[in-house]
């Protein structure tokens, strides 16, 4: 899963929410001096993106990209759920899409601090896409695509990928709708238990 993912299975609480913003931009162990609860939230993400890439229903949707975008399937679901969780983020929340977003930027600004120089440089990629609301916008989503193909090491299609994503629409939604569902009783049981 991808940015409003993270964000709006982390629940209401703030650390969970930095922490699930900071887990695509550290690696190993969380630094000890963070604090517990922003920790606790980059091992949520990970728990989170553990059980996505195991779900059958993610499984199917990899099946139905074609090569080459097959072997960026990760990549590019997550992006697209993102998407799918942005254009109906209503049925999926309480708040609207809008002030969502606004308030997770604003959180991320109050706490720039602790965030690292590649998540501080993402902050105002956010701010000028207003992002994650504008992952529902499929321009916003092909330029984030591109930009995340151009930072890539190999050549790779994924500035492409929009129309081939488009063209599976209906099949990818039912992916995400049989998915997202367990996927959020899977967060809050681990919020509840971890």
């Amino acid at each position: 899963m991808n940015h409003l993912a993270h964000a709006l299975l982390a629940g209401d609480d703030d650390a969970l929410r930095l922490g699930g913003m900071l887990g695509d931009f550290v690696r190993g162990a969380p630094d000890p001096a963070l604090p517990p609860g922003v920790a606790r939230g980059i091992r949520l993400h990970r728990a989170i993106d553990v059980f996505t890439d195991a779900h059958p229903e993610v499984a199917a949707a990899r099946v139905l990209l074609p090569p080459p975008y097959r072997r960026y399937a990760g990549i590019l679901l997550d992006m697209w759920f993102d998407h799918c969780l942005a254009r109906d983020f209503g049925r999926w929340s309480a708040q609207p899409l809008p002030a969502f977003s606004a308030e997770l930027r604003a959180l991320l600004h109050r706490h720039a601090a602790l965030l690292p120089p590649a998540l501080r440089r993402f902050l105002a990629y956010m701010d000028a896409n207003d992002l994650p609301a504008g992952y529902a916008d499929p321009a916003v989503l092909a330029r984030a695509l591109a930009g995340l193909g151009s930072r890539l090491s190999r050549a790779n299609p994924l500035a492409g990928a929009l129309p081939v994503l488009e063209a599976r629409s209906a099949a990818l939604q039912e992916r995400f709708e049989a998915f997202f569902p367990a996927l959020q009783a899977f967060a809050r049981a681990w919020i509840e238990g971890a």
